[in-house]
C-alpha cells in the first residue's frame, strides 16, 4: 500500500549539505541524517568502514540494515558491492518501524541518485517487503526491532556487515541498551562488523558487553566519530585516549532493558537513576579535562 497523502506531507524531503535529501521525523523530533549529507554518511559511516568493497569480492555476503529508513545505507552498500563484484549474491534483512518512510522516499524518488537496478529493486522492497532476485534476496522485517530482531536470529542469519543507524540514544534508547544489543551481535558473522553512527559511550560499553572489540570510525559531517564492533579487534581502528577515559566515566553506563519491552521513559530513568549512584567519574570532569564544550554532547551524540 502506498503512503497516504498526509504521510507524503509529513515526510518532505530536507536537501542537505552534499545535494541528498533526507526526512525529518516529527515522531522521534530528528532527521534522519546528518544535515551535513545523507548520501556521505551513508557511504562514510556504514559502507567504507564496513569493508564492503573487500568482502564483494566473494561469491555471496550477508547484510543486516537496522533501522532501514530511507534506504540510503542499502543503497550505497548494493552500489558498491555491485561494481566491485556484479556477480556477487547479497542476502539482506532490514528493520524498519514504519513502512511508510521508505515508501515515501519512493514516492519522492529519493533513491534515483543510485543506478536504476537498485532503485528499482529498493522500491519493490518498500512496497512488498520482499525481494527475490538473481543477485539480491531482501526481507523488510516491519515493528519493533527488538522483537524482529530475534526473529532474524532464529532463521539462522549471520551478517558480514551490520549498519545500526537508530535515532539518537537519548530520543531512541530501546535500540541502544544492552539486552538489544547483544541480540544484534549474534547476528554478526564471526568475521563481519558493525557500525554506527554513534560514539556514545553507553553504546560502546553495550558493545562490549556484548563480547565485541572496539574501534573508531573517521568524523563525516560532526566533530564525533562512529563506532565500528567486531568478534576481532584486528584491523579495528584504535579508540583515543580520550574515547578510552569516556568509558570510565557515568556515560559509559549502558541503556537497559531487562525484558525488551520497556518505553523510552523507563529506558532513560533506570540510566539516569544508575549514574546518579554510580562511583565512576562525573562525565564534566572528564570534558573539563579534554577542553570538550558543554554544546558536544547533544550535538554530536556521545553520551
Amino acid at each position: 500500500m502506498p503512503p497516504s497523502s498526509d504521510t507524503l506531507h509529513s515526510l518532505q524531503p530536507q536537501l542537505t549539505a552534499d545535494g541528498s535529501f533526507t526526512f525529518l521525523s516529527a515522531d522521534f523530533g530528528e532527521a534522519f541524517h546528518s544535515h551535513h549529507g545523507a548520501r556521505q554518511e551513508a557511504e562514510q559511516k556504514f559502507v567504507v568502514p564496513t569493508r564492503l568493497s573487500d568482502v564483494a569480492r566473494r561469491p555471496s555476503l550477508a547484510l543486516l540494515d537496522i533501522c532501514y529508513g530511507l534506504g540510503y545505507n542499502t543503497a550505497a552498500a548494493l552500489a558498491t558491492i555491485w561494481a566491485v563484484n556484479p556477480q556477487c549474491q547479497v542476502q539482506w534483512y532490514g528493520l524498519e518501524l514504519n513502512a511508510a518512510v521508505p515508501q515515501a522516499a519512493i514516492a519522492h524518488h529519493l533513491l534515483q541518485a543510485w543506478p536504476a537496478p537498485i532503485a528499482t529493486q529498493l522500491a519493490q522492497l518498500a512496497a512488498e517487503q520482499i525481494v527475490q532476485s538473481d543477485r539480491f534476496t531482501a526481507h523488510l522485517l516491519l515493528g519493533d526491532a527488538r522483537q524482529q530482531i530475534q526473529q532474524v536470529y532464529a532463521t539462522g542469519f549471520r551478517a558480514d556487515a551490520i549498519f545500526l543507524d537508530p535515532f539518537s540514544p537519548p530520543r531512541c534508547p530501546q535500540l541502544w541498551t544492552v539486552e538489544f544489543l547483544a541480540w544484534v551481535a549474534r547476528c554478526l558473522a564471526p568475521a563481519g562488523r558493525l557500525a554506527t553512527y554513534s560514539c556514545s559511550a553507553a553504546v560502546r560499553t553495550a558493545l562490549l558487553q556484548a563480547g565485541l572489540h572496539l574501534g573508531s570510525s573517521p568524523a563525516v559531517g560532526r566533530r564525533s566519530p562512529g563506532s565500528l564492533a567486531s568478534f576481532s579487534p584486528q584491523d579495528l581502528p584504535p579508540l583515543s585516549r580520550q574515547e578510552q577515559e569516556h568509558l570510565q566515566t557515568r556515560a559509559s553506563i549502558p541503556y537497559r532493558d531487562p525484558s525488551l519491552t520497556d518505553s523510552a521513559a523507563t529506558i532513560l530513568t533506570r540510566r539516569q537513576q544508575e549514574q546518579a549512584a554510580s562511583p565512576l567519574e562525573p562525565t564534566s570532569r572528564w570534558k573539563a579535562r579534554w577542553a570538550i564544550p558543554s554544546t558536544y554532547s547533544s550535538i554530536d551524540k556521545i553520551l
